[in-house]
């Protein structure tokens, strides 16, 4: 009987998990959420008792799986099984990721970015549709990518290829936790949405629910950005407007360097659907020269939350000939 496949999406809020098939087709998901406290010590203890748990109540033995796949924030190093500067879980130094979970749970796990797992499965069962140049790009708490050129997922000389969230798209913008300004995390992650409301929210005179919310010292989310603006605020039209400028046009520098088939938006933010993508298409033909605008198409991730376990859960095809 094949075995199957584990895959780890680990997040800033909750860390997804699932035992996946040979195929790619998940058999069983679950999250935990991501404990931060204490520079993150809980989070890997934490992944290990769940899965050990839940292998247990449902029956399962490590030998029926080929071994881990793992994604997960900040720079990783593939080779060590490590990774440094995951500034949004609150881990300061170098993480020994792959032989905590090694030993934790007895099957061999590799190690890879978030946004490139997620890339990895779009890739393999989603938006990707088999097509060999692919950009992914991720519009979460932060903004992610990965880039597959050829059939294989760029690393870079230091693993820090395919990191679309730090292109600059404002010259001395908004300080971002990478330590360098302007970068389009800022703008168009969640939470970089949110402080592009507030900020034009302030400078804006005209009557808007939005705005209202602002003054009232309401919460104001992403989503309710999107959603005013579904609604015919003009203020929250405006700034969806304008997140979509820097968004279009980072992926527009993406493109003209590396021309894809397809870029591929997902993450929690692209739930905004055509609202968002129309705007970022119009905006990434504008900066796109000929040959990359008739060629390169913007497409809405088709797996949602399930993309980063099943594309890490494909990383553990590379034990399927190891020795159980």
């Amino acid at each position: 009987m094949a075995k199957s496949l584990i895959g780890i999406d680990l997040g800033g809020t909750t860390t997804k998990i699932a035992f996946v098939s040979r195929d790619g087709d998940i058999m069983q998901k679950w999250s935990i959420p991501t404990d931060k406290s204490e520079n993150g010590k809980h989070i890997v203890p934490n992944i290990i008792t769940s899965l050990k748990k839940t292998m247990t109540d449902s029956g399962y033995t490590k030998d029926q799986f080929m071994g881990i796949g793992m994604g997960t924030p900040g720079a990783v190093n593939i080779e060590e099984g490590t990774v440094i500067g995951a500034f949004n879980l609150n881990w300061k130094t170098t993480q020994h990721i792959r032989d905590q979970i090694q030993a934790g749970v007895g099957l061999q796990l590799v190690l890879e970015n978030d946004a490139n797992v997620a890339a990895l499965g779009e890739f393999w069962k989603g938006a990707g549709e088999k097509d060999q140049d692919v950009i992914f790009v991720t519009l979460g708490t932060g903004v992610g990518g990965g880039v597959i050129a050829g059939g294989q997922l760029l690393h870079g000389i230091n693993g820090g290829a395919g990191e679309l969230g730090h292109i600059t798209v404002q010259p001395n913008g908004y300080l971002c936790t990478c330590g360098k300004r302007g970068c389009l995390e800022q703008y168009s992650s969640a939470t970089g949405i949110v402080h592009v409301a507030k900020d034009m929210a302030a400078e804006f005179t005209g009557k808007s629910r939005l705005k209202e919310l602002f003054d009232n010292n309401e919460e104001v989310t992403s989503k309710m950005v999107v959603y005013l603006a579904d609604n015919g605020d003009i203020l929250a039209n405006r700034i969806v407007d304008r997140v979509s400028f820097y968004l279009g046009l980072a992926l527009a520098n993406s493109a003209n360097i590396l021309n894809p088939a397809n870029i591929i938006i997902g993450g929690g933010v692209s739930a905004a659907g055509n609202t968002l993508l129309q705007p970022t298409t119009r905006y990434f033909q504008e900066n796109t020269f000929p040959a990359v605008r008739d060629s390169t198409r913007l497409k809405l991730a088709q797996l949602g939350n399930d993309a980063g376990a099943i594309g890490a859960a494909s990383l553990a095809l590379r034990f399927e000939n190891a020795r159980a």
